[in-house]
């Protein structure tokens, strides 16, 4: 540490380095730190006489790497990155005071929020922050407690546990059920109006999946109503606009209310499932344990 001190001779130096080799301008980088532009341009000159070598070439309102300072830039926003990874985990779990839940939005609405009270009742004294993403969490960068992906279970910077396997059947509510006739066979679904789930950055099966894990491979699902989101959709198939992708976990309350129906003998259960999923560089804190063990009861029970 001592021959990387006299080198980058602050720590400071390095931050502001990547500031302005990520920005291309040290007032920009200035901005962001809360500086003035003339201490980053004195820290980046200090940094370019300890190593010997220019980082940035000069221009008017702008700067842009050398092949050394792209060198450096690599390795030392990476470095940071990991840094500010861990600094925010020890931050959340130096509070002590929360819980956050990484979920999607139906997964919040539909199996999380019916049951909070119940979670309540038997942990008043956990604070739990309920986070809706539009993607799968990634539980160390977003400095989270918990998360809930869809996968095999194998994840290298996670824990894993099973809380549903994936099962999907066609959904519909009492009334478009009820009216559409002649469902003898999957390949009759194609006269039905259905509503597609198009996720923008998670991966999810799609009809034609279905239809093709069913054998029926020889046509396209028609078009239909497309939505970017699976709450959504599910208020969609709740309000009669036809037939949509059921998973069984998130819709299995609503079916038994009888606000949807299900062709659960169309089930396909396609090996992946959805896990609760925690870090394994950053212990728990134990009101996270709570929660965690609480939501894996609760799956066993036939959540």
């Amino acid at each position: 540490m001592q021959e990387l001190w006299k080198l980058v001779t602050s720590p400071r130096h390095l931050i502001f380095f990547e500031a302005a080799a990520r920005h291309g301008s040290f007032t920009r980088a200035a901005g962001e730190l809360n500086v003035q532009q003339p201490a980053v341009s004195a820290a980046i000159r200090q940094m370019e006489a300890s190593l010997g070598v220019q980082l940035f070439q000069r221009a008017h309102r702008q700067v842009t790497l050398t092949p050394a300072g792209e060198r450096l830039f690599a390795d030392v926003s990476q470095a940071l990155e990991r840094v500010l990874t861990s600094a925010r985990a020890v931050h959340q779990r130096g509070q002590k005071d929360h819980v956050t839940l990484s979920v999607s939005t139906a997964f919040a609405y539909y199996w999380m929020v019916p049951r909070l009270q119940v979670l309540h009742g038997v942990h008043p004294d956990i604070d739990l922050r309920l986070q809706t993403s539009d993607r799968e969490p990634d539980i160390d960068a977003e400095g989270i407690s918990l998360g809930v992906r869809r996968g095999y279970g194998q994840w290298t910077d996670c824990h894993a546990e099973l809380i549903a396997r994936e099962v999907i059947f066609p959904i519909a509510s009492p009334v478009v059920m009820s009216q559409a006739k002649g469902l003898w066979q999957v390949s009759d679904l194609f006269q039905e109006r259905l509503i597609h789930l198009e996720e923008p950055v998670r991966e999810r099966p799609n009809w034609g999946d279905w239809f093709a894990h069913h054998g029926v491979r020889d046509r396209a699902p028609k078009a239909g109503l497309r939505l970017n989101d699976y709450a959504l959709v599910l208020q969609a198939a709740m309000a009669g606009e036809g037939f949509a992708f059921g998973w069984q976990h998130v819709t299995k309350g609503l079916i038994s209310q009888g606000l949807l129906q299900g062709r659960t003998d169309w089930g396909w259960e396609t090996g992946a499932g959805f896990y609760l999923v925690w870090s394994r560089r950053t212990p728990l804190i134990p009101q996270a344990e709570r929660v965690r063990d609480w939501v894996l009861a609760q799956a066993r029970e036939g959540g």
